[in-house]
């Protein structure tokens, strides 16, 4: 009997202990979740430049540990992360000023003769859906696959507090979920998506090569000249 008590007690010492070790990952101290790459260290901008160049605009800078698009300067531009992804999920925290537009790229080929970004890149939209212009066409809402598919919500998001869009892109498969509900399910070149970018602002071929087309490419940040902090910019390749 005292055997088996001492078995049990040493078998809750064990359990205590490895529960303490847990380690935590991001400002919210939750569990380290594995595969995840933070892409936004919290100090600097490393690795990070704006698109087709070298540098990153001085637009963007880290204020208070927040990545931060601060309109008004002469020298902006779309930023964009290190690395380029193919199958892949992504999460950003981000805050948009009142009534603010800004976006999330992804699968978007960089070249100095494809500028700007948004001509081969896809598009979660960042908004304040409350009093943007945007807010009008529903596919320009916060959350959506901009001009391609509205995104399901319960409201309209709100500029002036935080957010979380999640992007999963694997194979064909699209998915873009805002702050936990999925809002967006598509199916890159399917007969329903050739079908609306055949109606939507990216249906010039000349203008837009090629859009929608790419598996694989970047991941940035819109400059759409209205303030926008990001607290975290995590992936995970699938």
């Amino acid at each position: 009997m005292m055997a088996r008590s001492l078995a049990l007690l040493a078998l809750a010492g064990s359990l205590v202990a490895c529960g303490g070790a847990a380690t935590t990952d991001g400002p919210a101290g939750a569990p380290a979740e594995a595969g995840w790459t933070d892409l936004f260290d919290g100090a600097t901008l490393d690795g990070w430049h704006g698109y087709a160049r070298a540098d990153a605009p001085a637009a963007w800078s880290v204020e208070d540990g927040l990545l931060t698009y601060t309109p008004g300067t002469d020298d902006g531009g779309d930023l964009v992360a290190p690395g380029t992804f193919a199958d892949f999920e992504l999460e950003v925290e981000w805050w948009i000023a009142t009534c603010g537009n800004s976006g999330i790229f992804y699968r978007g080929e960089e070249a100095a003769a494809l500028a700007p970004i948004y001509r081969t890149s896809l598009e979660s939209q960042i908004l304040d859906d409350t009093c943007h212009p945007d807010g009008a066409y529903p596919s320009h809402r916060a959350g959506g696959l901009y001009d391609l598919y509205t995104p399901e919500v319960d409201g309209p998001a709100e500029g002036g507090v935080w957010h979380t869009t999640r992007i999963v892109a694997d194979g064909d498969r699209i998915t873009h979920a805002l702050d936990g509900r999925t809002v967006v399910e598509a199916v890159q070149g399917s007969a329903d998506w050739d079908a609306r970018v055949a109606v939507s602002k990216f249906r010039n071929a000349d203008a837009f090569p090629g859009y929608g087309t790419r598996r694989s490419g970047l991941i940035g940040l819109q400059d759409h000249g209205d303030t926008l902090r990001v607290r975290r910019v995590r992936v995970r390749t699938l």
